[in-house]
């Protein structure tokens, strides 16, 4: 069974849902037979520049900005992940198109969390050529290929956009999107427990036909 999960590597809400999907994965009967992929989705695609995250949380949603990304760090130390609340925020283009190279090489797995590692648990620069050239080196990537890609900005450009557009015709409003054997859709950072239970569903669905939402 496929698993596809549409994110962005600057979402929170991707970041922890990415951690419960894999202890709900880890504890499956069925999980050596799951095969999980990544797709690409802009939170803010016309995104130009970087800036402070919280400067741009308080023009959003006020000065319960802070307060807000908080209680986002203790849900994400609660999975035992890194979380800094002083990273930046910038376009994520660059970043969705090195994904796809890492998919080509096998390394996308180790790509995703090393992109996620980088920008929420060290607050690094995940929107320099430079810096993701690095994280594509530690998660496996051959330095060249990773600066090949990036310095081209034709390179997979058309399969970021494609799946983009994959995830509206999903009915994708936003991310993280899990769809589980092309059967059952689930939306959000969700429990353990919600993605064991659409896994197992799913599973099961894949045997007797069937589909829908969790």
């Amino acid at each position: 069974m496929q698993v596809e999960i549409w994110s962005d590597v600057v979402c929170p809400w991707c970041y922890l849902g990415k951690a419960r999907f894999e202890k709900a994965l880890a504890g499956f009967e069925h999980r050596d037979e799951v095969t999980v992929v990544y797709r690409s989705f802009e939170l803010d695609p016309g995104k130009v520049g970087t800036e402070p995250l919280l400067d741009m949380l308080t023009a959003k949603y006020g000065p319960q900005a802070a307060e807000m990304e908080q209680r986002v760090a203790g849900l994400a130390a609660e999975e035992g992940l890194g979380y800094r609340t002083d990273r930046e925020i910038g376009n994520t283009f660059d970043a969705h198109r090195l994904l796809h190279l890492a998919r080509e090489k096998g390394l996308e797995a180790e790509t995703v969390s090393a992109l996620f590692r980088a920008n929420f648990a060290e607050a690094r620069d995940v929107f320099d050529a430079g810096v993701l050239a690095e994280v594509a080196v530690e998660a496996g990537l051959a330095r060249e290929d990773a600066e090949a890609v990036l310095g081209d900005p034709e390179r997979y450009a058309e399969a970021v956009r494609a799946e983009e557009r994959e995830a509206g015709e999903l009915g994708a409003g936003g991310v993280p999107f899990f769809v589980l054997g092309r059967r059952f859709g689930v939306s959000g950072g969700q429990s353990v427990e919600v993605f064991s239970q659409a896994l197992e569903r799913a599973w099961a669905a894949g045997s007797g036909g069937g589909s829908g939402s969790v």
